[in-house]
């Protein structure tokens, strides 16, 4: 049964086109993967079977009744939020039911008559629906959901403002899961996440009975949780069924096979223009070249899907720096309690290290401190001689109005407008995407955008956090093997093993120093 049809979706911003009679379905039980490079309209797409976007044209069908549960990465959560408030949140609507029930009860005693037993049926529904959905445990459901997500060791009374990236994702997901939709829809979802919430994600998802629909970069993720996959490219979607390794292997024997038929198509078309060029003027022949000519005409001609520009990354390299790239003493790290016990650290010249643990123990503050963005509640740091430090922060600040263009400008006025087009083409982004104002791109394309002010300045030391959340597949690659050849210092926070394992040479795990448990 379907439980959503998309038909003849078409969409786009301004002149550039997202969709073009795209089609969809959703069957019940459907562990789908959402996949396609950056900017290809993932999110958007999501966006418009929500309803918070419309479409250009085409029709959004759900079934009655489905109860949607969607995990955005970029909802709002206001100062004065509580994470037990968010949390509670979830149930709204019963809370709804029981403020309507108490209202019933301040008036039932003015009413009499057929109006008062209209009252007490009204009355009782709503008990039996309160009952039904566990509204008098709701507390207890969202103390156990706390504790699954580890959301009770910060503290559910705690402001939403003080929360990290990986902090803020788990609250939203415990509220979505507390909702128990009949459909889950997850965009990024293991963006931020430790390595121990992602497992627990990954049984949760598995043992999931009914559909959902999954936006991911995580290729390890999506194979252990996905059963088809729809492709997202060049305006179009198409399904496959099986995992994201399934996909790739039916993928290229498909373009293989089109390059093929492309080839076989053209040399054709070349034999026949041919024919009719030599033989239309002569009236012995001009009956073969008009067959020859109507042939061509009513030929479909096979296009190639224009192959996206892929991502360069190759970082500018400073003098070599001191032995020493930083030497902590007693540093403690905070904002007002502290994060860490005193910490004395150093790191040494060509050092790669990787700093792992759980979210909200402090791994961003710790980059931040070093780089004296945030001060220390005690203790020192001292960084090395001729230092040149690139820092890639985990977002950029929301809403951006400067286009792409300017942006880089503004960090590289000495450029000319043709140099930093080159710079930005160079790391994955259209012409369109240059031209567009930061605040439209997608994750990636921020990402991108970030990672081209960092490779086009000179550094010997880079601070990293989080620099792979957001990116594609070729991207993703791309930064790995710039980052192997590169040969000043790296601090990496990463939540991907298979992204950092052959790259590193220190592991710090922060769970053993800091003060969160």
């Amino acid at each position: 049964m379907s439980i959503l049809n998309v038909t003849n979706l078409s969409h786009g911003f301004g002149d550039r086109a997202i969709f073009h009679d795209v089609s969809f379905r959703l069957l019940k039980g459907e562990h789908i993967g959402l996949i396609g490079a950056n900017g290809e309209g993932k999110s958007t797409f999501m966006n418009i079977v929500t309803d918070k976007l419309m479409p250009d044209e085409g029709k959004v069908e759900w079934s009655k009744h489905v109860h949607v549960g969607y995990l955005d990465q970029h909802a709002i959560l206001e100062k004065g939020m509580t994470l037990r408030s968010v949390l509670q949140s979830a149930f709204s609507y019963l809370f709804e039911l029981e403020e309507k029930m108490n209202n019933l009860c301040d008036t039932m005693g003015e009413a009499e008559g057929d109006a008062l037993q209209d009252m007490i049926d009204e009355l009782g529904t709503i008990q039996e629906l309160l009952m039904m959905h566990d509204f008098y445990v709701i507390d207890n459901k969202v103390e156990e959901i706390g504790h699954a997500l580890g959301l009770d060791d910060i503290g559910l009374d705690c402001d939403v403002t003080d929360l990290s990236g990986g902090q803020r994702t788990k609250l939203l997901l415990g509220k979505l899961l507390l909702e128990k939709p009949d459909i889950l829809l997850l965009d990024e979802p293991t963006n931020y996440l430790d390595v121990q919430h992602i497992e627990w994600l990954k049984r949760y998802l598995n043992e999931y009975e009914n559909a959902f629909i999954l936006i991911s970069h995580d290729i390890p993720f999506l194979n252990s949780v996905v059963n088809i996959i729809y492709h997202m490219e060049n305006q179009a979607l198409n399904r496959y069924v099986g995992d994201y390794d399934k996909f790739q292997e039916v993928y290229e024997m498909r373009k293989t096979q089109l390059e093929s038929a492309y080839k076989r198509q053209q040399k054709e078309i070349v034999e026949l223009e041919d024919f009719v060029a030599r033989n239309k003027a002569r009236v012995s022949t001009r009956n073969m070249a008009m067959s020859r000519q109507k042939k061509l005409d009513k030929m479909d001609v096979i296009e190639l899907a224009r192959d996206k520009p892929k991502p360069e990354f190759n970082f500018k390299e400073a003098r070599a720096a001191g032995k020493y790239i930083f030497q902590t003493q007693d540093l403690v790290i905070g904002y007002e309690d502290p994060l860490s016990s005193p910490l004395t650290l150093s790191m040494e010249r060509g050092e790669k290290v990787v700093l792992v643990g759980a979210n909200g123990i402090g791994k961003t503050t710790l980059l931040k401190s070093i780089l004296g963005l945030i001060p220390a509640l005690s203790g020192t740091v001292t960084l090395g001689d001729y230092l040149s430090i690139g820092y890639f922060e985990q977002e950029m600040a929301p809403g951006n109005t400067n286009t792409c263009l300017d942006e880089l400008w503004k960090e590289f006025p000495g450029y000319t407008q043709y140099e930093i087009r080159s710079a930005l083409a160079k790391c994955g982004l259209t012409t369109k995407h240059i031209e567009s104002q930061v605040r439209v791109l997608s994750g990636g394309e921020q990402a991108k955008v970030r990672l081209c002010k960092l490779i086009n300045r000179e550094s010997n030391i880079l601070l990293l956090d989080e620099p792979t959340n957001h990116l594609d597949v070729d991207a993703k690659d791309e930064l790995k093997r710039a980052l192997k050849a590169y040969k000043g210092s790296i601090l990496l926070i990463s939540h991907e093993p298979e992204f950092y394992e052959d790259l590193i040479t220190k592991v710090w795990d922060c769970s053993k120093w800091t003060t969160k448990r």
